[in-house]
């Protein structure tokens, strides 16, 4: 079975962005209202099948702003970095 998440950023009647994260072997649907919300479900819809998640296909809406998107690429570099420091505390390299 093929692990396949479906993140779609989204923007809401304020011109809000936010991420609607779909785990498609289940069907579960979450809305995440930020980087660090989305990081979180990520784990624990994939906590569901050992850690093993396969893909997260993203896409995005066409009322989706450019500034938008640029704001969500530098927090997600952010929360990636994040990521690396603490694998690299614990010794995951």
């Amino acid at each position: 079975m093929s692990v396949v998440f479906e993140a779609v950023i989204k923007a809401d009647e304020k011109s809000s962005w936010y991420i609607e994260l779909t785990d498609t072997v289940d069907g579960r649907v979450h809305s995440c209202r930020g980087i660090e919300e989305f990081s979180q479900k990520v784990e624990e819809f994939g906590q569901d099948y050992g850690g093993n998640i396969d893909e997260v296909k993203w896409s995005k809406e066409d009322n989706v702003s450019p500034y938008a998107m640029e704001e969500i690429k530098i927090l997600m570099a952010e929360e990636q970095e994040k990521i690396d420091k603490l694998k690299e505390e614990a010794g995951d390299n």
